[in-house]
C-alpha cells in the first residue's frame, strides 16, 4: 500500500506538474496572443497616424497650388493692363509728338508769312523813297 500510496504521490505531483506546465504554456500562449494584438493595434495606430498625415499634406499642397494659381492669374492680369497701358500712353505720346510737330509747322508758316509780308513792306518803302527820293528817319546800322 506505501508503494501504491508513493505511486498515487507521484502521479498527483505528474498531473500538478503537468497542469503547471501546462498553465505555463497557456500563459506564454496568452501572452504570445497580447503581443500579436498589441503589435496589430501599434501597426494599425500607426497607419492610421500615416494616412492622416499624408491626407494633410495633400490637402496644403491643393491649398498651395490653388493660391500660386490664383497669384500667379493675377500676376498675369496686371502684366496684361500695363502692358495696355504702355501702348495707350504710347500712342498719347506719339499724338503729343504729332501735335507738336502741327503746331511748329503753324508757327514756321506764320514767321515765313509775316517775313513775306515784312520783305513786301520794305520793298514798296523803298519804292515809295525812291520815287520820292526821301531818306528814310531811320537807317539802321548803316552810319
Amino acid at each position: 500500500m506505501y508503494a501504491v500510496r508513493r505511486l498515487s504521490n507521484q502521479v498527483v505531483f505528474f498531473s500538478i506538474l503537468l497542469l503547471l506546465s501546462s498553465d505555463v504554456a497557456l500563459a506564454d500562449i496568452v501572452k504570445e496572443k497580447q503581443t500579436c494584438f498589441i503589435k496589430a493595434w501599434e501597426d494599425t495606430e500607426k497607419s492610421k497616424v500615416n494616412n492622416k498625415a499624408q491626407k494633410e499634406i495633400s490637402a496644403i499642397s491643393a491649398w498651395e497650388n490653388t493660391k500660386k494659381s490664383a497669384v500667379e492669374a493675377k500676376l498675369k492680369k496686371l502684366e496684361e493692363q500695363l502692358e495696355k497701358k504702355k501702348a495707350e500712353y504710347g500712342e498719347k505720346m506719339k499724338n503729343k509728338v504729332a501735335q507738336i510737330h502741327k503746331e511748329a509747322e503753324e508757327k514756321r508758316a506764320m514767321v515765313e508769312a509775316k517775313r513775306g509780308e515784312e520783305f513786301l513792306k520794305a520793298e514798296e518803302m523803298a519804292a515809295k523813297y525812291r520815287a520820292t527820293g526821301q531818306v528814310p528817319k531811320k537807317l539802321l546800322g548803316c552810319f
